[in-house]
């Protein structure tokens, strides 16, 4: 029997960044509608999205009601099943604790969740490791397999982030080769994971390395954002039908006016000659089966960067805003796994 009560974090501003303004309260159980489940969450792991729409000013104020409470990505047992669906009560499931990328709930102990983005766990993978898929996972499938086919060539910008490991390896998966980057650090796991070639950016420059290799790169998915020199210049070592898929984009002034830029000045005056694609996956529940099959068989492995308890999400999320992560960061949202098996 769930409790009435029950640990959540919650925050109510971001004007200190949000690791500095969460705070753990005690709060009553959620109530699902008859159209929601009820799960009990064991892990969480973060995304960027989890705190970078919170800390833009507009976003924060007018589009995510307060107290909120972060969390996208989970894996959970399911308490009360929506009305009609097919999870049972105790099953280990996992997805998204919601479909909205603000403040989705899922760094709370019991969550209330929507039937899309939710599916039963395949027997035997660690619930762990099915709770880093949802974000990362669906990004990188939905950003790399409607645009390529067996056999092309595709460059994926930062490959050892939470999305990036999972960039490469499908990728890989649906046949293509692949180029990414990553630091020193990281080279022999994008390796691991199956990248065929590998730019360390802090000896080699990403740009003329690119440009040494011609127009070879059918598709570009920049899962960093930090240089956009590497747009403006992507017909140098992308062919003429590339697109170049911009992730997880935070609403700046500064974004908005380079996307405007992207996609309305003219190549003949400078702007760029590649189709420009910002991105925010979709959670499909056929998908998440997917994804949790591979990682079953070992066609896609997690990486865990680190592992952390319900009461140091702050320092979770520093570690996450340090943009040296490799893979997912992870927080054990249960006390007590062993009394739930």
């Amino acid at each position: 029997m769930a409790p009435t009560s029950m640990r959540a974090w919650q925050y109510h501003d971001t004007a200190r960044g949000l690791e500095n303004c969460m705070k753990l309260n005690t709060v009553p159980l959620p109530q699902p509608k008859p159209n929601e489940h009820l799960v009990q969450v064991l892990y969480a792991a973060l995304n960027p999205v989890d705190y970078k729409p919170a800390e833009v000013g507009f976003v924060s104020r007018f589009m995510i009601p307060k107290p909120a409470t972060p969390g996208i990505d989970f894996a959970g047992r399911m308490v009360k099943p929506a009305a009609g669906s097919s999870p049972k009560p105790g099953q280990l499931v996992f997805g998204s604790a919601s479909t909205s990328p603000f403040a989705a709930g899922a760094l709370r102990e019991y969550a209330t969740t929507e039937t899309a983005g939710v599916v039963a766990a395949p027997e035997g993978v660690d619930p762990k490791h099915l709770a880093t898929i949802a974000v990362g996972a669906e990004t990188a499938y939905q950003s790399i397999v409607p645009y390529v086919k067996a056999g092309d060539s595709i460059f994926i910008n930062g490959g050892s982030g939470g999305v990036g490991v999972f960039s490469i390896q499908i990728a890989k998966a649906v046949g293509c080769k692949v180029t990414t980057t990553c630091s020193t650090p990281n080279v022999e796991l994008c390796k691991s994971l199956g990248a065929d070639s590998v730019i360390d950016y802090r000896k080699q420059n990403v740009l003329e390395t690119l440009r040494k290799g011609g127009q070879q790169y059918t598709h570009v998915v920049d899962n960093v954002g930090a240089d956009w020199n590497l747009f403006w210049k992507a017909h140098e070592y992308s062919k003429p039908d590339a697109a170049y898929i911009y992730i997880g984009a935070t609403p700046t002034l500064s974004y908005a006016w380079n996307q405007v830029k992207a996609k309305v000045w003219p190549a003949f005056l400078g702007g760029s000659k590649r189709k420009f694609l910002t991105f925010f996956a979709q959670t499909k529940n056929d998908e998440l089966a997917k994804f949790g099959a591979w990682m079953k068989d070992g066609t896609v492995k997690p990486v865990v960067d680190s592992l952390w308890t319900m009461e140091k999400v702050p320092d979770a999320f520093r570690k996450l805003k340090t943009g040296r992560a490799r893979g997912k960061v992870v927080v054990q949202v249960a006390t007590d796994l062993k009394s739930m098996e």
